[in-house]
């Protein structure tokens, strides 16, 4: 099994080191690459072939659900420029940012205490859009202009979105 555990994530796949991606490619990539790998293949084989094909299965799980998502992929790859985006110590935020996240825990109490399902409709539609608007910032400050510190502050502020939009499902599971 020639395969380098050096690699980084995009490099086990074939893929450019790049926030934005291609996510057919990714599954793509990663099919073929479990099926080199995968455990089953191993059956018959010594020991150590199969705890080799274990650790690169594990691997490639760990490397696939990284690239899969969005905040983590951005995470992923700020890591790799040596920024943790989510150190516990940082965490300022701009007023602004923390005056909108007010405001819209502030909307979903509403629409909690109200029951209003089209309320809440249009709180999740405008939380995604702000999550994919985030999304289209970190793919311009990690891959072209290459700004770090900026991006982290933005993938922090995804966080956030992604956050409430799990409470956002936990609203409409309550509605139910």
């Amino acid at each position: 099994m020639p395969l380098d555990f050096n690699q980084n994530h995009f490099q086990l796949f074939g893929l450019p080191v790049r926030f934005v991606l291609d996510a057919g490619q990714l599954d793509e990539a990663y099919r073929g690459l479990q099926a080199k790998i995968h455990p089953d293949r191993f059956a018959h084989a010594g020991e150590a072939e199969k705890r080799l094909s274990m650790q690169w299965a594990t691997r490639a799980n760990e490397a696939y659900e990284t690239l899969r998502s969005p905040f983590e992929r951005a995470r992923y790859l700020l890591w790799l420029q040596g920024v943790d985006a989510m150190d516990p110590k940082n965490t300022a935020m701009p007023a602004d940012f923390i005056m909108q996240q007010m405001a819209w825990r502030e909307a979903l109490a509403d629409t909690n205490r109200n029951r209003d399902a089209p309320a809440l409709d249009r709180l999740e539609q405008e939380l995604r859009g702000q999550s994919k608007a985030y999304q289209a910032d970190l793919a311009r400050l990690i891959d072209d202009a290459r700004d770090y510190p900026r991006a982290a502050e933005t993938l922090r502020k995804l966080r956030f979105m992604d956050k409430l939009l799990e409470e956002v499902d936990s609203a409409y599971a309550a509605l139910d």
